[in-house]
């Protein structure tokens, strides 16, 4: 029993002794392990600079070309409408007819009130002439009468005729006198008749031209050519000239507007680097990108740019004009307008996964330095260009831009860099398949602790037994 309990003492404190020894055997293929880890691989691109269109993304609504409201220019009710509801019209086109009736009896009573007019300048001319005889014979009668008087003369002063005979020649001379005043009268009575009669014509054609204009608009016609909308009004309803809702509205929709809106603080930004020389005047043209996500087929090209801000939204209104031969695009219409402003002239195109943001929401990058450290460079990013990010400031010529792996590494580790043209799926930055081809020293260390410990515990065993 004593022999026993020796055995057992001795296996114990053997088993103690492999224990410590594989402890500190495991302690130093830790420290192995980690000395001989290699330094991060990442990959990284030349910094270069060169000219990038500066692309900007707006929302924008489209609105049709031209638009008219048809409304009714006269009064009255509606007979026929002559147009398919939503169909293409061209422009003088018959939409609607109105009810001829009354119109039709004023240019009939406007043709009455020519004729009787024009009878009316006859009648004027006519006395007008009568006038002119009458003042002929006056003369003459004038004439004879002061004729008389004048052979008188000698014979009163002699008493060769009377007194009375005398004052008779007298008296005879001023009735002539008296009657060529009143037939003077007469002709300037006369030559008025006939400017009234003139001035009755002209009011009564005026008239007639009225009447019929009125009865020429109870066709109402298409103003522009375009597609219409919904008819407003149907058969037999009541309309007037001054009404406030329009018969139907009609939109050209080819060629077709699109109306931009952007910031004005973008806007002054864009001013700022046109006349600081950073960047150059872009293009006037425009892309367009559907509600779909599709891009509209054909670039638009920028119409005008209003002189002033929306005091409500702070934004400026650009215009862009597109074809729309094949009616794509309807007026109301959400859009996203791609417009290059200007070319910024010294820029570098860095990929997105090479930008991140600090804590406090600033942008950076990393920079592998000529002793192969990771340092941390804040840079300028504005806007993008075909999926990457454009960088104005911050970078250098020729630095060593890491785009690939910057998520395993930290400021000033020391790392292997590659160019990212030459990059292969094992070293862009993921290094999960390079774990599995490979374990490290710490982990062939963690493989063989089971079977370091069952050869620690067999000669407990064997004691036992």
């Amino acid at each position: 029993m004593k022999h026993s309990y020796l055995a057992l003492v001795i296996a114990a404190v053997l088993s103690g002794a492999v224990l410590v020894g594989c402890d500190s055997n495991e302690d130093a293929a830790g420290d192995a392990a980690q000395q001989q880890m290699p330094p991060s691989v990442v990959n990284v691109q030349t910094v270069t600079f060169e000219a990038v269109p500066q692309v900007q993304t707006f929302s924008g609504r489209t609105a049709a070309y031209q638009a008219a409201n048809v409304r009714p220019q006269i009064n009255g009710v509606i007979d026929e409408i002559l147009f398919r509801e939503g169909s293409t019209v061209k422009k003088g086109q018959p939409l609607y007819r109105i009810n001829t009736d009354n119109y039709t009896s004023s240019v009939t009573s406007a043709k009455a009130s020519i004729a009787q007019a024009q009878a009316n300048y006859q009648t004027a001319v006519a006395n007008s002439v009568n006038a002119q005889a009458d003042l002929v014979s006056q003369k003459a009668l004038l004439a004879q009468a002061q004729g008389d008087l004048q052979r008188l003369n000698g014979l009163v002063e002699i008493d060769a005729i009377s007194k009375q005979q005398y004052d008779q020649a007298v008296t005879s001379v001023r009735t002539a006198q008296a009657a060529v005043q009143s037939a003077n009268a007469a002709i300037g009575q006369a030559k008025a008749g006939i400017e009234s009669a003139k001035a009755g014509i002209q009011t009564a054609k005026s008239s007639f031209d009225a009447s019929s204009l009125d009865l020429s608009r109870t066709i109402v016609r298409a103003p522009i050519s375009g597609r219409s909308d919904r008819s407003n009004v149907t058969a037999g309803a009541l309309v007037s000239a001054s009404q406030a809702d329009p018969l139907v509205t009609i939109s050209r929709l080819d060629p077709i507007y699109v109306d931009i809106s952007q910031s004005s603080s973008e806007l002054l930004k864009l001013k700022k680097q046109l006349a600081e020389g950073k960047a150059q005047s872009g293009l006037n043209s425009v892309e367009l990108v559907l509600e779909d996500g599709s891009v509209y087929p054909v670039r638009g090209e920028l119409a005008l740019s209003e002189a002033q801000v929306d005091e409500s939204t702070g934004a400026v209104t650009l215009r862009a004009i597109f074809p729309n031969s094949n009616s794509i695009l309807l007026p109301g219409m959400y859009v996203s307008a791609r417009l290059t402003q200007s070319v910024i002239n010294n820029a570098v195109l860095v990929p997105q996964s090479a930008v991140t943001r600090s804590v406090k929401g600033e942008t950076q990058v990393y920079i592998v330095d000529e002793s192969n450290k990771i340092k941390v460079r804040p840079v300028t990013v504005n806007g993008t260009y075909n999926g990457n990010w454009v960088v104005t400031d911050g970078l250098k010529e020729g630095e060593k831009l890491v785009v690939i792996g910057g998520s395993k590494v930290k400021p000033d580790q020391e790392v292997v860099a590659k160019p990212v043209e030459n990059a292969t799926p094992a070293s862009t930055g993921n290094s999960a398949p390079a774990s599995t081809s490979a374990k490290t020293p710490q982990q062939a260390a963690e493989t063989k602790k089971p079977a370091e410990s069952n050869t620690a515990k067999k000669p407990a065993e064997d004691a036992a037994n």
